[in-house]
């Protein structure tokens, strides 16, 4: 079962053209190097397509495992309909920020060595880590996906076989995103004299994990939204309702820790002090933590547009505050100038369009939004009631 295409030509041939621009400079960027695109340089190489491109991919992903512990560990099958779209959506997150890492390399063609841990095993390697934390969790979300796939073919009796491997392989992948969502904060406790101080923090790990939960409730109901207009669906209003005052308990949270580890530190004053890195945490602050949270405990979160709003908002404030960690917070500590010249803004939209493209093929093609059949009470927990071959 498969759901109509999308009549979005005008906008799928922009993608199209974004994306083919991307590809046109990534080539240009292999056979010319980095510096015939970008404004990185040996005092500052980490510039969008780490902040951007990377970290924040990572973090927008993480609906894949949050839905997944959701229906999957804490038994809430209500929310099952919601499974298969987040699972792809993080599965293309993840492909896509792999790519933009290959891109970002100096020299990509030395990434294999990270295959070779008997030999090159580096357990003092924070990145060492998140790179085999992000291999096997790209793994993990390619096995969950392929039920989608076993579904389309009607491979009844595979699928009864693979859904045995589920459950471990969900816990699996909530350890392994739990594991690097934290891992990418605890990269910039190796800076302290660089990053700014209202970043620089022994909790960043904490709350990098924290805003990824609440980024990943955030992007499923963006994903719904988006999609309930492509493909004409209707959306269960009290099931994301639900969803949002999830997301509200986590920024509540994730406010908290920051306002107290501000407090404990004295760093406070420098969020007053109208220098550029000022405004950007106030704007992070304020616009993606205090207004969606204000936004998703009153009758707004009960419509359509609130929700959509306090999940955008949600999404805009964690890429913000990963761009503030990889870029702003380290510019002045660097001693370097830095803006994203106009190869890494092109590779970057080609990235993100091509990754629409994509969820928009395999959405049209594979039953995605299928709503499962409810499970029977006999059957074991997990397990998908599937037609007789």
């Amino acid at each position: 079962m498969t759901i109509s295409r999308v009549r979005v030509r005008p906008v799928r041939a922009a993608l199209w053209l974004v994306a083919l621009a991307g590809g046109v400079v990534a080539a240009f960027r292999y056979v010319f190097g980095l510096g015939a695109v970008t404004n990185l340089s040996d005092r500052f190489p980490w510039g969008l397509w780490i902040g951007f491109d990377v970290m924040s991919g990572v973090a927008l992903a993480a609906g894949g495992f949050t839905i997944a512990a959701t229906v999957h560990v804490f038994k809430l099958h209500r929310y099952r309909a919601l499974l298969h779209p987040a699972i792809l959506t993080g599965f293309l997150g993840y492909l896509l920020v792999v790519g933009a890492l290959l891109i970002d390399l100096g020299r990509p063609w030395n990434l294999w060595n990270i295959l070779r841990p008997l030999f090159l095993f580096n357990s003092h390697s924070v990145m060492f880590e998140v790179a085999w934390c992000v291999i096997l969790y790209t793994t993990v979300l390619a096995l969950e996906f392929g039920q989608v796939v076993l579904k389309r073919f009607r491979l009844w009796t595979l699928l009864r076989i693979t859904q045995l491997a589920i459950p471990p392989l969900v816990v699996a992948g909530v350890l392994l995103s739990t594991l690097h969502q934290s891992s990418l904060g605890a990269l910039f406790l190796i800076v302290p004299g660089k990053l700014y101080p209202l970043w620089f923090t022994p909790l960043l790990p904490v709350l990098f994990f924290i805003s990824a939960v609440a980024v990943g409730l955030a992007m499923v109901t963006v994903e719904a939204t988006l999609s309930a207009r492509a493909f004409h669906h209707e959306l269960d209003i009290p099931l994301f309702t639900d969803l949002g005052r999830a997301a509200a308990v986590v920024l509540s949270l994730y406010l908290g820790v920051k306002v107290i580890d501000l407090a404990v530190r004295g760093a406070w004053p420098l969020a007053i002090t109208g220098s550029v890195e000022s405004v950007m945490f106030l704007i992070e602050l304020a616009a993606g933590v205090v207004l969606p949270l204000v936004l998703l405990v009153t009758p707004a979160a009960r419509s359509r547009r609130g929700l959509a709003v306090a999940s955008w908002l949600i999404v805009g404030g964690v890429v913000l505050n990963r761009v503030n960690v990889a870029v702003t917070g380290m510019l002045r500590g660097s001693g370097a100038t830095y803006v994203p010249a106009v190869g890494e803004i092109v590779i970057t939209a080609g990235v993100v369009s091509a990754g629409v493209l994509a969820y928009l093929w395999i959405a049209e093609h594979l039953p995605v939004f299928e709503h499962e059949p409810a499970r029977p009470d006999h059957a074991p927990a997990g397990a998908v009631a599937i037609p007789a071959s």
